[in-house]
């Protein structure tokens, strides 16, 4: 009598053999995931960024970047944007909180906080700027992530899409029961440590947008520049 006998296969290399799919799921799942980070930094980097003009910093590099800017700052708190800029005193004023709204954007009736700090909780006005309305630059910061998160209602990535605005766009103020209508007239980039974006121009009413770009780093600052729109 003859007999044959067939060896089992070990556990291990059955196991082995049933995580490749899982393995090859889960590789090509992160590139995914990857892709999905750093393609929207790339895309602005060269696809957006180079149609932002620059603009020449008013003060000297060393005189700013001190031992304490080695420390990523919490970019949270509107003050610490531009923690070398001159502290302004806050304006006079019984209004707190107004709203803007970007049509383009889909953005409408975001709450803008005069002299705030919190940008989860709202946009905010820096001190000391000019009231909408007035002559003078009224200088609003917003915070902003990669733009896939985008959300209208969420002050955490409010101004993800700030960047695809283009000239001629509209922003809306409501401020003090006025509506004011502002029009995109430039969009700029500068270094972080740049404060000529809350430069103050008395011949007429300017409004200017600022977040962080590429959107979801730190780099460098978006300055979107509009004017109010003649009545």
């Amino acid at each position: 009598m003859h007999y044959y006998y067939t060896k089992k296969v070990p556990r291990v290399q059955a196991r082995t053999v049933a995580s490749k799919p899982l393995s090859i799921f889960f590789f090509f799942t992160g590139l995914v995931l990857l892709g999905s980070a750093i393609g929207p930094i790339f895309f602005y980097q060269f696809f957006v960024s180079p149609k932002f003009s620059g603009m020449v910093k008013p003060i000297q590099e060393d005189t700013v970047l001190g031992k304490e800017q080695e420390v990523r700052p919490d970019l949270i708190k509107a003050s610490n944007w531009f923690p070398q800029a001159p502290q302004l005193p806050p304006l006079p004023s019984k209004i707190t909180h107004y709203t803007l709204s970007i049509p383009k954007l889909k953005i409408e009736d975001a709450v803008v906080e005069i002299n705030g700090e919190d940008l989860y909780r709202a946009l905010v006005q820096y001190a000391g700027v000019a009231f909408p309305g007035q002559f003078g630059n009224t200088v609003i910061f917003g915070h902003s992530v990669l733009p896939q998160f985008f959300n209208s209602k969420n002050y955490k990535t409010i101004f993800s899409t700030l960047p695809t605005l283009k000239m001629e766009d509209e922003v809306m103020v409501n401020f003090d029961g006025v509506r004011y209508t502002y029009v995109v007239e430039e969009m700029i980039e500068v270094k972080p440590e740049d404060i000529s974006i809350l430069e103050q121009k008395y011949d007429d009413s300017y409004l200017t947008l600022v977040t962080c770009v590429p959107p979801g780093t730190l780099a460098r600052r978006l300055a979107v520049k509009a004017r109010l729109k003649a009545v």
